[in-house]
């Protein structure tokens, strides 16, 4: 088998792994479980492994014994059977990824059920694959693998279902040249989204110009965007000035916070939309552009348009490719990954060797992050560069996320029932609801629809419960 001249990107050599039938299981130098292949995963039978080490999987038997941590101990590639907790047996290989000063920092288990090495072909496969395996490893330990772990831009966190049908949206949606709307709450990770879009599109290798629209005054928007003449207005620039629309020529526009542009400016865009034309201030011809255009918020912009503020007709405009990005707090999943991400690239910026104990892993693993990723980051920053030590404990974690986690954390849980008659119970949980259900769909319409009653007793409700 032909392996010479390998050229594979990071995001390429997990694909590589996903489409395998056999199980790849990769692990950090501690055995701590960092990414598992779908073969890998439906050999666990949907059981949470991302973020546990590889010791307490043993004793758990999970697996048995642990291969990786063998490897780890011993340093060696080892090759062994292997049991699993659904009772199969897996022939597993032990491979190892070494830093720049030779130690261990990765270790990748490839397994294959037994029942599959039965005849002479399927074993010659598995020592064929395993051979690529060794190969891709060389080649990557040259270009040092540790780094699709620690890129410097954000990558695509693809554990839970979520983020794995939020991947295969933007691969969908980058195949076509049409506008986007992409939105989220603050931190959920849109302008990863936007540049992820373009970087898979024909304009990939076009400018991306990134406008925060809520960044730049009012009065110097306008200017900024589509540019203007010389002598267009006191104080311009005596030979004009090129605005951010022509540098995205041919390539992609990416405007953050759309939902702060004023209504008159709304209108200039909405044109530039439909006809692909813009006019710099001061300047006699209309120009055209070739751009892509993706926009993005954390507002309600069907809410902006029922009260007046945004326009209904660039709403439509804009939203005929949706792309809605969930909370980090709804898929938990996600959540080591990043930590350990944001973990690798901070140890790395700082020069640190720390890392998280058990407890604070679990503590944050429940934590709801309000600010979702760009909390998480800020986070991890903070401790590698704060903590007391090189393991990460409890106490190093700022008061809020030292509060004990609850498994449910429904506020029914801090009802003192005894002391609550029946119909104080009700009416608080009857509060908790429309309140949560107002905090989410942001419209009494939505909200009472969601509930399934009329809008006007939602109404009433909300109007008892907010005093």
């Amino acid at each position: 088998m032909k392996t010479e001249n390998i050229s594979i990107s990071s995001n390429d050599f997990f694909k590589i792994f996903d489409s395998l039938d056999d199980a790849i299981y990769i692990a950090d130098k501690n055995g701590t479980t960092l990414w598992m292949n779908k073969t890998s995963k439906e050999s666990f039978e949907g059981m949470d492994i991302i973020g546990k080490n590889v010791k307490e999987l043993e004793k758990e038997k999970v697996f048995q014994p642990s291969i990786i941590k063998q490897v780890i101990e011993t340093g060696e590639r080892i090759t062994k059977v292997q049991t699993l907790v659904n009772g199969k047996k897996h022939m597993t290989t032990g491979h190892i990824i070494l830093d720049e000063e030779g130690e261990i920092k990765y270790v990748i288990a490839h397994g294959r059920d037994m029942s599959k090495l039965a005849s002479s072909t399927p074993q010659l496969e598995f020592e064929e694959i395993n051979a690529l395996l060794n190969r891709y490893i060389q080649e990557f330990r040259k270009l040092h693998l540790h780094q699709l772990f620690n890129q410097q831009e954000l990558p695509f966190i693809e554990q839970s279902p979520s983020s794995i049908r939020l991947s295969q949206i933007i691969e969908t949606v980058a195949s076509v040249d049409t506008t986007v709307l992409i939105t989220g709450e603050t931190g959920v990770g849109k302008n990863v989204a936007a540049k992820k879009i373009h970087q898979l599109s024909e304009r990939h290798n076009k400018p991306f110009i990134y406008v925060n629209c809520a960044a730049i005054p009012e009065t110097l928007i306008e200017s900024e965007l589509f540019g203007y003449q010389k002598g267009a207005f006191t104080g311009a620039n005596t030979q004009g000035k090129a605005g951010l629309v022509k540098l995205a020529e041919t390539g992609t526009l990416f405007l953050d916070e759309i939902s702060e542009l004023s209504l008159p400016l709304q209108s200039k865009l909405l044109q530039l939309l439909q006809d692909k034309t813009y006019r710099p201030i001061g300047a006699a011809q209309i120009q055209k552009a070739n751009i892509r255009i993706i926009a993005a918020t954390n507002s309600d912009l069907e809410k902006m348009v029922d009260e007046g503020t945004f326009r209904s007709d660039l709403f439509y405009r804009l939203n005929i490719l949706p792309i809605a990005i969930i909370p980090l707090r709804e898929r938990k999943e996600d959540i080591f990954p990043l930590l350990h991400f944001y973990l690798t690239r901070f140890n790395g910026l700082h020069k640190k060797a720390r890392f998280f104990s058990n407890e604070v892993i679990d503590i944050l693993r429940n934590y709801q992050w309000p600010g979702n990723i760009r909390e998480l980051e800020n986070l991890v920053e903070q401790l590698v560069i704060l903590a007391k030590q090189d393991e990460i404990l409890t106490a190093d974690l700022p008061k809020k996320y030292q509060q004990k986690t609850r498994p449910n954390t429904d506020s029914l849980l801090s009802l003192n029932l005894m002391e609550e008659s029946l119909q104080g119970i009700l009416d608080q949980v009857e509060k908790e609801v429309i309140l949560q259900a107002y905090n989410h769909h942001k419209t009494t319409r939505k909200a009472a629809k969601a509930l399934g009653i009329s809008q006007s007793s939602f109404m009433r409700r909300l109007k008892k419960y907010k005093g």
